[in-house]
């Protein structure tokens, strides 16, 4: 029979591993990515049970705004630079329903949120993929799980370890929408939206995550863009960064010119 104390290792390793890192400001990722699957799957299934708040757009009844999503995801996870789309739910793009907010993330694991508001905000087909390749970028490079390790804390940690998930996947669903991203987070996934965009599969503009920072530029939003682009580094700069990963890569930064943004929008409620 196998003692009591060795059921309680991981945990042990698990604490030891948290309080190593707790002074760093990007932790170590505590979970494997198996953890990540799984967690993005059950908070995926408690934000269903939260339409008051989180209103997900039917599947079955705008079957062609969710083939228009699916359709640009395909493109942008064609890059070689993602990682893990072959483990990631990144076919899982999720519309809310919700005209006044500017916003969209991530879960751990690859299921992908964006609000109705930010699609009839930005102008056009390359502004929303380079928002998707962000959000794709931050579950990719693993931030959002680093992000919920910061911001939820030990406990949520110890609870998933020791099979108590409940009210954590509460917790991560009610967090996901304003998690705080660290600059060196932001800067990457600026930076891997550009790489994604640039692959041959992909007709948009691979600086197409710097046409949102420009619009809020020209209208002289800078001091309250949405969480899911936090304000540092600041707009401006944020520009000047993503335009000058293009041109390091030498990619295309021209408009798609066979996307048809507005029909989109039309499909929407």
């Amino acid at each position: 029979m196998k003692h009591p104390f060795y059921s309680l290792v991981p945990v042990i390793a698990l604490f030891v591993a948290l309080l190593s890192s707790c002074s760093k400001d990007e932790p170590f990722v505590l979970f494997p990515l198996e953890q990540d699957v799984a967690l993005g799957a059950e908070v995926h299934q408690e934000i269903l049970n939260m339409p008051d708040s989180l209103p997900i757009l039917s599947q079955e009844q705008y079957p062609q705004a969710y083939q228009y999503l699916s359709s640009m995801m395909d493109r942008i996870t064609a890059s070689p630079d993602v990682l893990y789309k072959d483990r990631f739910g990144y076919t899982n793009v999720f519309i809310i329903r919700n005209d006044e907010e500017l916003n969209a993330f991530a879960t751990p694991g690859g299921y992908i949120y964006v609000y109705t508001g930010l699609i009839k905000y930005l102008e056009t087909e390359d502004h929303l993929a380079g928002v998707l390749a962000h959000e794709i970028a931050h579950a990719d490079r693993r931030h959002t799980v680093r992000a919920i390790q910061r911001e939820v804390g030990l406990q949520l940690l110890l609870d998933v370890a020791l099979g108590e998930r409940q009210g954590a996947v509460v917790q991560v669903a009610r967090a996901l929408g304003n998690l705080q991203y660290s600059r060196s987070n932001e800067e990457e996934a600026d930076q891997y939206s550009v790489r994604y965009l640039s692959n041959p599969q992909s007709p948009y503009a691979c600086d197409g995550a710097a046409g949102f920072f420009e619009k809020l530029l020209a209208e002289g939003g800078t001091d309250g863009p949405p969480q899911f682009l936090s304000t540092h580094p600041s707009p401006a700069n944020r520009v000047e960064d993503i335009q000058a990963e293009a041109q390091s890569l030498g990619c295309d930064a021209d408009p798609c010119s066979t996307c048809s943004y507005q029909q989109f929008k039309n499909m929407l409620p």
